[in-house]
């Protein structure tokens, strides 16, 4: 079941109030926000039958309307980075304000986590609606938006479309940071993680794709098998993972598959994800660092949570490679990731 109650956001949209969605079935329990169609929470089920929180968050909107990490909000127009925030379309150079060193990354500093989207009820779930202008943080084109959120049984839909009056990139994801230990605990060195990707995408020094798709055999990249998160950090250089896992090629990008599966062994918590998006860039929160006060006054630190961001590949408006990510007039963008919270 389904259910709404009202968060006061004093002095920011006035007199507009944020909705709290809760959806419901007996395995898991889901928290939504019309404000940046954000994933507050997700409560499911550990082997002892212990409901945990597993989505970190923050107790108040005034931390998710401070927030830089993108805590379970939906990121667009254009998740990921854009190289030096520039791109062309149709013989046009645009220059969007680079929010991540040179790059542009999620949609700008007023994307779609910060806008305030209408809800209404649909079978098992919430439909969120958003209207983004044409010159919205720099984008071409007026863009209808809505993202569906749906719950049955174990699984948490995430349906996304949109329709454009003039050509734009476009690529919308989910941030939902996951640890299937509880949203208040350390980190996920504990946990093991699959991906279902032959290939990678290699990243330059600012975390922008270099054009190469290079194959996972062999490198620390080859999640195929399940290893412990913590160990596999041990072996990558960086500071964790942030990369795109090339789920399928430009020849078949939008069919729905298996992606990724995460499970948490002390507590029996397996996450599986499926999507039709061509890729999932797997970020292990490097860049959270204990200044983030979350749920319940948990500090959030480096490697404390997961993301498994289903998406194009990063940068795809300037390589030609890469799955197309254009949305022209009169075609709709569509796609569909499913979360699904079991245990073992």
């Amino acid at each position: 079941h389904c259910n709404r109650t009202k968060w006061i956001l004093k002095l920011i949209f006035p007199p507009s109030m944020v909705d709290l969605w809760v959806l419901e079935s007996p395995q898991v329990k889901v928290e939504v926000l019309t404000l940046g169609a954000i994933i507050r929470s997700v409560f499911s089920r550990g082997k002892n039958g212990q409901m945990e929180d597993v989505v970190l968050g923050f107790d108040d909107l005034e931390g998710y309307l401070s927030d830089k990490r993108y805590l379970g909000a939906v990121v667009g127009r254009v998740a990921n980075r854009i190289a030096g925030g520039r791109f062309v379309v149709d013989g046009k150079e645009y220059q969007l304000e680079t929010n991540n060193g040179p790059n542009a990354i999620h949609g700008g500093v007023k994307g779609f986590n910060k806008a305030l989207w209408l809800a209404t009820e649909v079978q098992g779930g919430v439909q969120l609606s958003l209207s983004s202008p044409d010159g919205d943080q720099g984008y071409p084109g007026e863009v209808q938006v809505c993202v569906i959120y749906t719950l049955q049984g174990e699984t948490l839909t995430a349906e996304y479309q949109a329709r454009s009056n003039r050509t734009t990139p476009i690529n919308i994801t989910n941030h939902s940071y996951f640890n299937l230990a509880g949203q208040a605990a350390a980190d996920v060195y504990d946990h093991q993680v699959s991906i279902c990707a032959q290939s990678f995408l290699p990243v330059d020094e600012t975390s922008i794709p270099t054009g190469e798709t290079r194959a996972v055999q062999g490198t620390p990249f080859d999640l195929r098998d399940p290893v412990l998160i913590g160990a596999r950090l041990k072996e990558l250089p960086g500071p964790g993972f942030d990369h795109n896992f090339c789920l399928s090629f430009p020849s078949d990008p939008w069919m729905e598959r298996h992606a990724a599966r995460v499970c948490h062994p002390a507590s029996g918590r397996v996450l599986e994800v499926s999507t039709s998006q061509p890729g999932v860039q797997f970020y292990t929160a490097n860049f959270l660092d204990g200044s983030v006060q979350g749920k319940g006054g948990t500090k959030y630190r480096k490697h404390g949570a997961f993301c498994l961001e289903t998406q194009n590949w990063p940068d795809a408006v300037n390589q030609a490679s890469f799955p197309d990510c254009l949305l022209r007039p009169g075609e709709e963008y569509h796609h569909v990731t499913r979360f699904t919270f079991t245990t073992i």
